[in-house]
């Protein structure tokens, strides 16, 4: 009973986790009107950002919710920082352009 438990729980986090990314998905393409497939790459920056500043930190002496604070505040500046350059270099110049050329911006 106790593996069947976990199991929910970890099917449950999954979940959320796929719930959000398609969350970003939607509300970026609903606003801006272009797909930006790097949401997976810009994840993954932010949850190495977090891993090296709780790393980084752990033998500070810190709380464990201040270093998960820090972590998600660093998290946070990095990503929004990045999706900045991103969407100046790659997106803002293609606003005017076929539909096609931002699509195929996003591909890599």
């Amino acid at each position: 009973m106790e593996t069947f438990l976990q199991q929910i729980i970890n099917g449950l986090v999954l979940g959320s986790m796929y719930a959000l990314v398609a969350l970003g998905y939607t509300m970026v393409y609903g606003i801006i009107n272009l797909i930006n497939f790097a949401h997976g790459e810009i994840l993954m920056v932010g949850a190495l950002v977090s891993w090296t500043v709780v790393s980084a930190l752990a033998d500070s002496g810190l709380p464990g919710w201040a270093l998960m604070l820090i972590a998600l505040v660093c998290a946070v500046v990095v990503c929004v920082t990045l999706n900045f350059v991103v969407e100046k270099i790659a997106y803002r110049p293609l606003r005017n352009a076929p539909r096609l050329a931002p699509l195929i911006t996003a591909m890599g």
